[in-house]
């Protein structure tokens, strides 16, 4: 039997009892607003909701119990500030769970109140992902969780200063406990991973259609559904059980003059994928505006009319966008069913 999803128990909590601990940055003069874990008690123990396959197999040789400990670790850290050059930002400063583990600014502010040079995505289903980072430089979670600390302008702490705290701190007896080699820098990350892997979004009211219950979407919804897997297109790039093929895409996001940034060319080098980033999960879509990798776009709505008018023209699109044939009222069916992807 499923358990009860994720993303359903997260609206609860995200209206109701989601905390904030606010501090005060003496060197910065500003408050410094971190938020708090309020997160549900079991969320280790759940199983997965419905509507999505299983999750990867845990590491070989490592036990039920250093399996807990290892995600227990890494939840403290993720709302701690102690990876933080100055403490006055944590992973949760820009991934908030009352956001979809999303930034509810187009660029969020890290350490010194620097500006962040993309958008931050939502944490969301991680665990089934391919690669990682907008241009997908992470090729595993564990990566992904260590390159926001010594990012300078997100969290900004060398790695060997983040190994120098921790293993000063009271964490050193937990990492003891978790791990045969105690703190170390890839250790932190797998911790780090370990929370990561189990935030889940799905069990929605779609996922419910789809099993059977057709009363659980409204002729709007329906209307969206029918139209996300035809003439809108969607998912010649949200595809799976996931809602997103893991690859990436140049849909003309971030062009200036006709020029698309890096994208995913920064990281390989083929200038085919010049401009080209990932696709991110629709799963919880409409608890994390704005979206696109640059925040651009503030609403669903802006995003569905984006794609109608086919993307921002370059010598790299992505031969995929093009311009739709959607009319109001189609724009309108698939905002709703966007919306109850995440419900």
């Amino acid at each position: 039997m499923q358990a009860a999803p994720f993303v359903v128990t997260v609206v609860a909590f995200v209206t109701m009892v989601f905390g904030v601990v606010v501090g005060d940055d003496s060197k910065s003069g500003r408050d410094t607003k971190l938020p708090a874990d309020t997160l549900p008690a079991d969320l280790f123990d759940r199983e997965l909701p419905l509507g999505l396959d299983d999750r990867s197999p845990p590491p070989t040789g490592v036990s039920a119990a250093e399996q807990r400990a290892r995600f227990d670790i890494g939840r403290r850290l993720f709302f701690d500030p102690i990876l933080s050059k100055d403490k006055t930002v944590s992973c949760a400063t820009c991934h908030r769970p009352d956001h979809g583990f999303s930034s509810p600014e187009r660029l969020p502010r890290g350490v010194g109140g620097k500006l962040a040079t993309r958008h931050a995505p939502s944490l969301f289903n991680r665990s089934f992902g391919k690669f990682h980072s907008w241009d997908g430089r992470a090729a595993s979670l564990k990566e992904q969780a260590l390159l926001p600390i010594a990012n300078p302008l997100e969290m900004g702490l060398p790695h060997e200063e983040a190994f120098a705290r921790i293993l000063a701190s009271e964490y050193h007896a937990e990492f003891s406990k978790a791990f045969d080699e105690g703190v170390t820098v890839d250790n932190i990350g797998i911790a780090l991973a370990s929370f990561l892997d189990r935030l889940y979004s799905a069990g929605s009211r779609v996922d419910r259609f789809v099993a059977g219950t057709e009363s659980t979407l409204t002729p709007s919804e329906k209307g969206g559904l029918w139209l996300y897997e035809s003439k809108g297109k969607c998912w010649k790039c949200h595809s799976g059980r996931n809602f997103t093929d893991e690859k990436f895409h140049n849909t003309g996001v971030g062009v200036r003059d006709g020029k698309a940034e890096p994208g995913r060319f920064g990281v390989t080098g083929k200038s085919e994928e010049r401009g080209a980033f990932k696709t991110p999960t629709l799963r919880g879509v409409a608890l994390n505006p704005p979206y696109m990798h640059d925040g651009s776009l503030a609403t669903l709505r802006e995003v569905v009319e984006f794609y109608r008018k086919g993307g921002i023209h370059n010598d790299h699109l992505d031969t995929r966008v093009e311009p739709l044939d959607l009319s109001d009222d189609d724009v309108d069916d698939l905002v709703a069913f966007l919306e109850a992807l995440s419900r």
